[in-house]
C-alpha cells in the first residue's frame, strides 16, 4: 500500500469552553495539519495521486481557520475546537474537496504543537 501525505499550516486562536485550566483562556497556535491518502498501486505515471492536487485541497481547507478564532466558525461555535474535532472536521472538508478519490483519504492529524497531535479516520490507521 502506498500512503501519501501532505502538510499545510494555519495560526488561529481558540478556547476550550469545558476545560479547566490554561486552555479556557483564548490563545493561539501554529497548527500544522496533515493529510494522508491511501493505495493500493501507482497510476501510469508512475504516482499514487498528484501531491500538488492534494496540498492545494488541504490548504484551501486550512485557510478557512487561518487568521481566526475557531470558536466563532461553524461547526466551533457550538463544539469545542478541539485539535481532535479540527481534525475530524478537516477530514469530512478533504473527503468532499476529494470527490471520487474521497475513499482514499486515510487519516487527517492536526498538530497543535511540535510535540502534540490529534489523528481521525474512519477506519483504523497507525502511521508511526
Amino acid at each position: 500500500m502506498f500512503l501519501i501525505n501532505v502538510k499545510a499550516h494555519y495560526d488561529s486562536a481558540h478556547f476550550l469552553r469545558n476545560y479547566r485550566g490554561k486552555c479556557e483562556n483564548l490563545h493561539g497556535h501554529r497548527y500544522v495539519v496533515e493529510a494522508a491518502l491511501a493505495f493500493d498501486d501507482v497510476g501510469p505515471g508512475g504516482m499514487a495521486y498528484d501531491f500538488t492536487e492534494a496540498k492545494r485541497h488541504l490548504r484551501a481547507v486550512a485557510g478557512h481557520l487561518d487568521h481566526q478564532n475557531i470558536n466563532d466558525l461553524p461547526p466551533f461555535d457550538e463544539i469545542e475546537p478541539s485539535a481532535e474535532n479540527q481534525a475530524r472536521w478537516i477530514f469530512g472538508q478533504m473527503k468532499e474537496r476529494l470527490a471520487e478519490m474521497g475513499p482514499h483519504l486515510a487519516y487527517v492529524r492536526v498538530w497543535e504543537t511540535p510535540n502534540q497531535w490529534a489523528q481521525w479516520s474512519e477506519r483504523p490507521v497507525w502511521t508511526g
